[in-house]
C-alpha cells in the first residue's frame, strides 16, 4: 500500500478512470482485432502491440506526473516542430486510407497531428495566462494566427482533426475570457466559410473531384448523414460501400441489448473494417450492452468533471488553462467517436481515447493524463496528503526533541568533562 501511495500521486479519481479505460481497452481490442489475428500468423501479435503502447504510456504517466506543471510551458517548442512535420507529411508520409497522416522515422511511424494537438493546447494555455502582461487583443491575435496555421496544415489530410482542434482552442479562449465580440465574429466567419465550402463541394461535378480522394470521401459522408433516406425495410434495405460501416455499427448496437453478448462473442467485429479503432464503441455496446456503453460514457464525463474541479483549485492561470485543454482534448474526441458509432454524427475517423487500438494517439493521450495528474499535484495540491502528513510528523518530532532538551538543566563544564572521562 505504501508503494502504491508513492507511485500513484495526484488525483486518485483520475487514476481510477485511467485504469478502467485501460482495462476495457485491453478486453475489447483483444476481441475486436479478430480480423487482424486471422491475417497474422502470430495470434497474440495485435494485442501485444496494443498492450505495449499502453504500458509505454503508463510509464510516461509515472514520469510526467512527478514533473511540476510550470515546466510544461517548454512544450511550446513542439508547435514549430509539428508544423514542419505537417508540411513534409503529404510528400514523405505513409498513405493510409487515401490520406498521408503518418511519418516514419527510424522504423517508427507516428502522426504529426497528434504532436500538433498537444503543442497547440500548451500554446493557447500559455498565452491565456499572459493576458495581463500582453493584453487581451494581442493574445487573441497571437492565438488565432498560431492555431489557424496549424489547423490549415492538418486540414488537407485530416479535416475532422483540424476542426476538432480549432473548436477546443476556441472553447479555451471562451473559458479564458477572451472578448466576446471577437469570439462571436470569429464564430460567424467560420460558419460562413464552412457553409460556403460545403455548398461549393456539392456544386462541383463529380468528375471534377473524382481524382481527389479526400474530397470524394468528405462529400459522401456528408451526403450519407444529411440527405434524407426512405424508411428502412428488411426487403428493400441494401448494404453497399456508402453505408457499409454505419450499417454494421447499427447492427452491432442492435444486437447488444441491455447486457450485451459478452466479450469475444460479438459478430460485427468481423465485418467492420475499423472495429478496433473508429467503431470500437459499437463493439463495446454489442459485447457489453447498453450498460457497458453507458459506463464508458460515464467515465469520460467523470473525467471532464474532475478536470474542472482540478482547474478551479489551481491558483495560477497556466496550469488552470492547461488542464482544461488536456481534458477537453480527451473528452471531446471521445464524444465525437461515440456519436459517430451510434449515428449522431458523420463518420470522422477519430479513435476513442485510451480505448481504441493505436500507437501515437494512445501515447499522446497518456501524456495528457500525466499532465492532468501533475497539475492536480502541483497546481491544485491534490493527492499529496501522505507527503504533508510525513512533513507534519517530522515537525512534531523536532518540536518534541526541542521541548525535552529545554526542560532539562544544562550541565556545567566540569560535570561534562567528568562524564566524558568516566
Amino acid at each position: 500500500m505504501e508503494l502504491a501511495n508513492k507511485l500513484f500521486k495526484g488525483d486518485r479519481v483520475i487514476w481510477i478512470i485511467f485504469m478502467f479505460l485501460c482495462l476495457i481497452s485491453v478486453i475489447e481490442v483483444f476481441s475486436a482485432t479478430s480480423t487482424l489475428t486471422y491475417r497474422n500468423s502470430n495470434y497474440w501479435a495485435p494485442i501485444v502491440r496494443h498492450t505495449s503502447f499502453l504500458l509505454a504510456g503508463f510509464a510516461l504517466i509515472l514520469v510526467i506526473h512527478n514533473i511540476p506543471s510550470r515546466f510544461f510551458s517548454a512544450l511550446i517548442i513542439l508547435l514549430p516542430i509539428s508544423a514542419l512535420l505537417l508540411i513534409v507529411t503529404p510528400f514523405l508520409g505513409i498513405s493510409t486510407n487515401d490520406a498521408h497522416r503518418f511519418l516514419e522515422v527510424f522504423g517508427i511511424s507516428f502522426q504529426p497531428s497528434e504532436l500538433a494537438k498537444l503543442a497547440s493546447v500548451v500554446y493557447v494555455a500559455f498565452l491565456l495566462s499572459k493576458q495581463d502582461k500582453i493584453g487581451k487583443d494581442r493574445v487573441f491575435n497571437y492565438i488565432l494566427i498560431g492555431i489557424s496555421g496549424v489547423c490549415l496544415l492538418i486540414f488537407p489530410e485530416n479535416f475532422s482533426t483540424s476542426a476538432m482542434l480549432f473548436f477546443i482552442c476556441y472553447l479555451m479562449m471562451f473559458v479564458g475570457q477572451m472578448p466576446l465580440k471577437k469570439l462571436g465574429l470569429l464564430a460567424l466567419f467560420l460558419v460562413f466559410v464552412m457553409a460556403f465550402m460545403v455548398a461549393l463541394l456539392f456544386a462541383l461535378p463529380n468528375d471534377t473531384i473524382k481524382g481527389v480522394a479526400r474530397l470524394e470521401t468528405m462529400k459522401g459522408r456528408i451526403a450519407d448523414f444529411f440527405v434524407e433516406k426512405p424508411p428502412l425495410s428488411a426487403d428493400t434495405y441494401v448494404i453497399d460501400d456508402d453505408n457499409y460501416q454505419v450499417s454494421h455499427a447499427q447492427i452491432a448496437i442492435a444486437r447488444g441489448g441491455v447486457f450485451g453478448q459478452m466479450p469475444g462473442h460479438g459478430q460485427q467485429r468481423d465485418f467492420l473494417p475499423q472495429a478496433y479503432s473508429d467503431f470500437i464503441y459499437a463493439i463495446i455496446i454489442e459485447e457489453l450492452g447498453v450498460v457497458g456503453g453507458l459506463f464508458v460514457l460515464f467515465l469520460y464525463i467523470a473525467l471532464m468533471i474532475r478536470v474542472g474541479m482540478i482547474a478551479r483549485k489551481c491558483d495560477k492561470l497556466f496550469p488552470k488553462y492547461l488542464v482544461l485543454g488536456c481534458g477537453l482534448l480527451i473528452t471531446v474526441q471521445a464524444f465525437i467517436n461515440m456519436a459517430v458509432a451510434v449515428g449522431l454524427f458523420p463518420v470522422t475517423g477519430q479513435p476513442l481515447p485510451l480505448v481504441s487500438r493505436g500507437g501515437t494517439s494512445t501515447v499522446i493521450t497518456c501524456i495528457y493524463i500525466g499532465i492532468i495528474l501533475s497539475v492536480s499535484r502541483f497546481g491544485a495540491g491534490i493527492g499529496n496528503e501522505e507527503d504533508e502528513e510525513d512533513e507534519d510528523a517530522d515537525d512534531v518530532s523536532i518540536i518534541e526533541i526541542d521541548t525535552d532538551i529545554s526542560d532539562k538543566t544544562p550541565l556545567s563544564a566540569v560535570e561534562t568533562v567528568t562524564k566524558v572521562n568516566v
